[in-house]
């Protein structure tokens, strides 16, 4: 029976997990199944297991291993995060994925209005992502197989990960090998501005990753500034997309036009073939988990495929992107 592999930080209350700030554990949870506390590994075990599950030869022969770690948004239950990891999980396999999928669960709280009190457990939690998962995978690499690990982050998966590579430069972390290949921001709950060329917000992003990769969608109405439960009123870059002046390594890729093709009602065959479980959740802030677009676009990401031909991109005059539909 195959498994998910999940790194999580929630406290444990009669073998269930709670909303709270608890200790890493490394999970496997069984098919079909809800994360719970027994479920959990040695860490050393864990890794063991992740990194085989990674591996995998091309066509050349040569070895490569693959984990893509998603870090779920706000409002979030155990149940909210196995469906997304399933999901993309799933659509992956479907493309052709041969690495490995984890999910790194921070306490966030299954209510709607709690996104203050989820942003600060965020906060609290997120430099476990890169002390108990990302250091701790790279640091139990073998040299004749090098394993890339990528990271697929959802609203306030982005802040997380912001936080968590800041917050292990500022700790003895600063002076480990760790690093990351592709960063993905989806619906990213940041400010834009926080991304730009040398803010000290994004540096520690920006130095520890070969890529980063922005899908923004300006109908995004979960992150459109008068959202009287967001924190403060920057413009995100999940809407409005990156700022001009960001670094080289990053790239936007504006969903806006494709969403609106999607759900505008006038093309229920694009919404039957491209979302065919429909959208749970907020509609424009959610609808990346199940797209037959998007997931493409992920894989092709993942892999290495170079911006430029990418089959769900065509180029835009300001030097990104926009998401399509590929043409077959």
């Amino acid at each position: 029976m195959s498994v998910d592999y999940i790194l999580s930080v929630r406290a444990a209350s009669a073998n269930a997990f709670t909303a709270n700030v608890g200790p890493s554990r490394f999970l496997e949870v069984p098919e079909n199944a809800i994360p719970a506390p027994d479920q959990a590994l040695a860490a050393s075990a864990w890794c063991k297991n992740v990194l085989e599950a990674a591996a995998w030869t091309n066509s050349q022969g040569q070895p490569r291993g693959d984990i893509l770690f998603i870090v779920h948004g706000y409002n979030s239950s155990e149940q909210d995060v196995m469906q997304r990891h399933r999901i993309m999980k799933s659509g992956l396999a479907a493309l052709g994925f041969k690495g490995v999928v984890v999910s790194f669960d921070w306490p966030s709280d299954d209510e709607a209005l709690a996104y203050l009190a989820d942003r600060h457990r965020a906060k609290q939690t997120a430099l476990k992502l890169v002390s108990d998962g990302i250091a701790q995978l790279s640091r139990r690499q073998t040299p004749d197989c090098a394993t890339n690990i990528h990271l697929l982050c959802h609203s306030t998966g982005a802040y997380v990960v912001r936080e968590a590579f800041d917050d292990a430069d500022d700790t003895a972390l600063k002076q480990s090998s760790w690093t990351v290949s592709q960063i993905l921001f989806a619906a990213g709950d940041v400010s834009s501005s926080s991304l730009s060329e040398g803010n000290p917000t994004a540096t520690s992003v920006y130095n520890h990753c070969i890529k980063l990769t922005n899908y923004s969608n300006r109908h995004d109405a979960v992150l459109d500034i008068s959202n009287a439960k967001r924190l403060g009123i920057a413009p995100r870059v999940g809407r409005v997309g990156l700022p001009d002046d960001a670094p080289a390594k990053s790239v936007n890729v504006d969903c806006t036009d494709y969403y609106a093709l999607l759900t505008d009602g006038a093309h229920p065959e694009i919404a039957a073939a491209d979302q065919p479980g429909g959208i749970v959740g907020a509609q424009s802030h959610s609808w990346y988990f199940g797209n037959a677009v998007f997931t493409r676009d992920v894989f092709s990401t993942v892999i290495g495929i170079e911006d430029g031909v990418v089959p769900t991109r065509a180029a835009n005059p300001d030097g990104g992107f926009s998401l399509i539909r590929a043409q077959a």
